[in-house]
């Protein structure tokens, strides 16, 4: 049972990564490209654009590294390391991809909103917005898995030396 539940989590993570490499290898860089035509035209907007692509990608590292961390937890569940120190660098190593995918983001808002404001398109701040609130959620429910699975390494080495 438990082969079949995480044999499903690693198919999970393997599909919230492929539309994510598929947007990074093909539309981001049609988007930069009239971006940058763009701004050699003149166009201050362009390089708004080009900010707010380079913000993108540079959140699709830690993306990629966290999932490449969860998926390695996972792996840590089918071989019974679970409660091990393992275990908790990878939950702080996706905690840091989640924070900085938050801050990569905050820094990107401004931009996000000139173009709102150009396009007279609010939804898109609410959408900068939720990213930026979807990442400091995952930063937190690892922060607080981190600590738990902590305790309970803690404990059970003293259970280990009492028994």
């Amino acid at each position: 049972m438990k082969q079949g539940t995480t044999l499903f989590l690693k198919l999970a993570v393997f599909l919230i990564g492929t539309p994510i490499l598929a947007l990074c290898i093909f539309l981001l860089p049609q988007i930069a490209s009239e971006a940058i035509e763009q701004a050699q035209k003149g166009a201050q907007l362009g390089y708004v654009v080009i900010g707010i692509l380079l913000a993108m990608y540079g959140s699709a590292i830690p993306f990629f590294i966290a999932l490449y961390q969860a998926f390695k937890l996972l792996s840590y569940i089918d071989k019974n390391k679970a409660f091990s120190e393992l275990s908790v660098r990878a939950l702080k190593k996706i905690k840091n991809c989640a924070i900085l995918i938050s801050i990569l983001y905050v820094v990107a808002l401004p931009l996000v909103f000139i173009i709102a404001q150009w396009d007279d398109a609010p939804g898109l701040v609410l959408i900068g917005m939720v990213i930026v609130g979807a990442s400091l959620v995952v930063a937190v429910f690892a922060a607080v898995l981190q600590r738990l699975l902590q305790e309970a390494i803690t404990i059970k080495s003293e259970n280990d030396l009492t028994v």
